[in-house]
């Protein structure tokens, strides 16, 4: 059985081509195994055995027979023999690397010395290898079981390519990751303990544990029962929180202009309403989202919900200074003349890692209620392994 190109597919322009093609080939696999389709050819094209030879009416195989008996039994390539054990090994492999990027020792400087950022740049480049190697030999093996797995992987991935990102992993079209190590060595450790912690079933470590992996216990999907509505209003507003933060966290937004005062004379002066409209909008935002979105039944957006939460707690203070304040309902409310007056260059240094690690867990919000999936997509309520979970909505966008 040739192995289904998912790769390919996520480039697709029509998705529902491709996953109509994988739906048709597992169809004709299944109507072959079980001798279906040798009988339906046979009634069609009214094949009978081949009695030239003798003249007796012996058993010698039809051309059509021996076609149908190499579909059954297809003789399987050294090259992709190799690439069904490197996938295994590949696997174990890629296991191992995901263990250490959870052990909290990884995070403690070692008895001989080293460093907690040297042992955690190491941990993360021993993963983008085994990562890359993974996805290199699902290219070539006719696994179809261990491909299905790297295919619902590579959704998880392209799902928290903004997380991966700040600690300097990119995701490539080809569905690879490419590491940026001077951006990780500058990068804030506990983002990357974060992003791979066993302790959250949410987490980018803990998915591909469970998808690619196996292990972890994600079996228990439940059906989601968010409304039309809910969806769409916290998927509005998720997407413009996600914007306002990357944007109150970039440099561009505080990039100062020049003006001209009354005499004429030339300055440069930060954009302050630019800026207000801004926090503005990222305010409005946040409130819609949560207030949407609060009642969720989805697991992936009630953690990213309670993540934005905890951030915005931990950060209530710098946010107080420049006049946005957070209510016991949660929401945030901003004094719009206590903002103006404040120090712009403290305005940017409160929103510099607060604002963009708040739009990923946005972005996170918007794919899991986008998706009506909890964290253990692409596996039925059963338990059992849904292909269609995984690979329906693949696709790697930057």
């Amino acid at each position: 059985m040739a192995s289904f190109d998912f790769w390919n597919y996520g480039t697709s322009t029509n998705s529902n081509t491709g996953f109509s093609g994988l739906s048709s080939m597992l169809s004709d696999y299944s109507a072959i195994k079980n001798g279906s389709y040798g009988k339906l050819l046979k009634s069609y094209y009214n094949v009978k055995n081949d009695t030239s030879a003798s003249g007796t009416g012996s058993s010698s195989k039809t051309t059509l027979e021996k076609l149908l008996e190499e579909k059954r039994n297809p003789t399987v390539s050294k090259e992709v023999a190799n690439a069904n054990a490197s996938l295994s090994q590949g696997i174990s492999d890629l296991s191992s690397s995901v263990r250490a990027l959870q052990k909290n020792s990884t995070y403690e400087t070692a008895a001989s010395g080293q460093s907690v950022q040297d042992k955690t740049v190491s941990a993360v480049k021993n993963f983008v290898d085994d990562y890359n190697d993974v996805v290199s030999s699902a290219k070539k093996s006719t696994n179809a079981s261990l491909t299905s797995n790297v295919a619902s992987m590579m959704k998880s991935t392209t799902a928290n390519k903004d997380a991966l990102a700040e600690i300097g992993i990119t995701v490539n079209h080809d569905g690879t990751v490419s590491l940026n190590e001077k951006k990780l060595k500058s990068a804030d450790v506990s983002k990357v303990q974060e992003l791979f912690s066993a302790n959250d079933k949410n987490s980018y470590g803990s998915q591909i544990s469970a998808k690619a992996i196996g292990s972890g216990n994600y079996t228990s999907a439940v059906k989601e029962t968010d409304s039309v509505q809910t969806k769409q209003d916290t998927n509005t507003s998720a997407l413009g929180l996600k914007n306002d933060g990357q944007k109150l966290a970039s440099a561009d937004l505080f990039a100062k202009v020049k003006t001209k005062d009354a005499s004429g004379n030339e300055t440069e002066q930060y954009d302050v309403s630019k800026i207000t409209d801004t926090a503005k909008s990222f305010v409005d935002n946040y409130n819609k989202m949560l207030q949407s979105a609060k009642s969720s039944k989805n697991s992936g957006v009630v953690s990213n919900l309670n993540s934005i939460q905890t951030k915005t707690k931990d950060n209530e203070a710098a946010l107080n200074s420049i006049g946005i304040s957070r209510k016991t309902d949660g929401t945030l409310s901003l004094d719009e003349d206590k903002f103006k007056n404040s120090d712009m260059s403290q305005v940017q240094k409160a929103f510099k890692n607060y604002g963009s690690s708040v739009s990923v867990n946005a972005s996170l919000v918007n794919h899991y209620m986008t998706t009506q999936a909890d964290a253990s997509s692409g596996y039925a309520s059963n338990g059992t392994y849904n292909i269609a979970a995984a690979v329906a909505g693949y696709s790697v966008t930057t």
